[in-house]
């Protein structure tokens, strides 16, 4: 299936895939193969998968949005979507030690959980280790 992921300023990702898994908000983790019945869900923080040939092929870290399936395409839109390969792992790693030292002196701060959220997805799709 043709599967789109668009922010803004570009389209991240245009091509093929046989399955696409990502994480919807208040629903979890959620599959898409050829032939889904359409569906519109808000996406949560976290990492599309693409799978080929039921490998791995490419993990996109998203930082919410929202996602649209036909039984023939995926169209993901996020506002920031970086491809595993673009993923800059010194910068990730600094955003999360920050993010993590702010978290110290208040655990609650939502802003502060998103950045580490969003910091520990990027590092996720590198396969780097914090």
């Amino acid at each position: 299936m043709h599967v789109e992921l668009v922010s803004p300023e570009t389209i991240v990702y245009s091509g093929q895939a046989d399955m696409v898994v990502a994480r919807t908000v208040g629903g979890g983790e959620i599959a898409f193969l050829a032939g889904h019945v359409p569906f519109i869900g808000v996406l949560d923080i976290g990492s599309v998968r693409l799978y080929e040939d039921d490998k791995l092929r490419d993990q996109i870290a998203v930082h919410s949005g929202f996602v649209e399936v036909t039984p023939s395409k995926v169209t993901i839109l996020s506002d920031v979507a970086e491809l595993s390969a673009e993923v800059d792992v010194a910068r990730a790693r600094a955003a999360k030690e920050r993010a993590e030292e702010g978290l110290r002196s208040d655990a609650d701060d939502k802003e502060l959980l998103a950045a580490l959220r969003r910091a520990d997805v990027r590092l996720e799709v590198t396969n780097a280790q914090a």
